[in-house]
């Protein structure tokens, strides 16, 4: 990890292609619920790619009130996701970007998750809590780690064929 990004790594016994769909059409159901979680602190909120596909946009909606967590910037299935984040306390511009990578390996599909662009968010942004850099990026890692173990458990589960 550097100041600027956090990186995160699991493994997942489906081949990449299933690791992508769980990730990408079952978001909500292995995403952690609570506000430490979801932008709209409200566990009921639904989080979900839409559309899914190059151009489509992370949301998450609660009845009428829809937050748009960020654009989709690259959708090469059982490849590679990457998408824009946004706090819901960012201010218009500040964004930063989260690179997911699925690789095939024996018995499944290492996943690489990396959250950047740390160094273009102010040092005394709430989202830091007060952290220099580092900190803040640690912090991210361990949130990152949190979401990752609930997906890596989630996609061992059976899914329907």
């Amino acid at each position: 990890m550097t100041a600027d990004r956090a990186r995160v790594t699991t493994f997942v016994a489906v081949p990449p292609l299933d690791a992508f769909e769980v990730f990408t059409e079952e978001t909500d159901l292995w995403w952690n619920k609570g506000p430490r979680y979801r932008g709209l602190q409200n566990p009921r909120g639904v989080l979900r790619f839409d559309p899914p596909g190059p151009g489509g946009r992370l949301l998450e909606s609660f009845e009428e009130e829809v937050y748009e967590i960020g654009r989709v910037l690259v959708w090469e299935p059982g490849a590679r996701l990457v998408f824009q984040w946004r706090a819901s306390n960012f201010a218009p511009g500040e964004t930063t970007e989260v690179d997911v990578r699925f690789e095939p390996t024996f018995g499944g599909t290492r996943v690489v998750l990396e959250h950047r662009g740390w160094d273009a968010i102010r040092m005394d942004h709430p989202v830091r809590h007060g952290q220099d850099g580092a900190a803040t990026v640690a912090t991210i890692g361990r949130w990152w780690g949190d979401l990752v173990t609930r997906y890596r458990l989630h996609a061992a589960r059976p899914h329907p064929t």
